[in-house]
């Protein structure tokens, strides 16, 4: 976890980002990536927002971290480490101990 872009929580693998938290560019929420698919059910039923600034990328906003269940949350930030974590190279996952 680092500090980045004044107060905000960024969670990295391998140097890229998986979830931001709280201030100014998560807008003191919480982003993460997800798929395809659960981008478009998350986003269409209403229950995320696409992500600011990332929503290309496939990732989606929720405003309140804490009105959430919280192993679906776990859940869902394991899935968005292990897709970011799975388009770093070979090396590099076999370096994090990833492989």
């Amino acid at each position: 976890m680092d500090i980045q872009w004044g107060s905000d929580q960024v969670y990295k693998v391998g140097g890229k980002m998986f979830a931001v938290m709280g201030g100014p560019v998560a807008q003191d929420g919480v982003s993460f990536k997800v798929s395809d698919v659960a981008f478009e059910v998350l986003t269409e039923t209403g229950r995320a927002i696409p992500a600011p600034y990332l929503a290309r990328a496939k990732w989606v906003k929720f405003d309140d971290l804490a009105a959430l269940d919280e192993a679906e949350v776990v859940d869902w930030l394991t899935s968005a480490h292990g897709l970011v974590a799975a388009k770093l190279t070979k090396k590099l996952r076999a370096e994090l101990g990833l492989a």
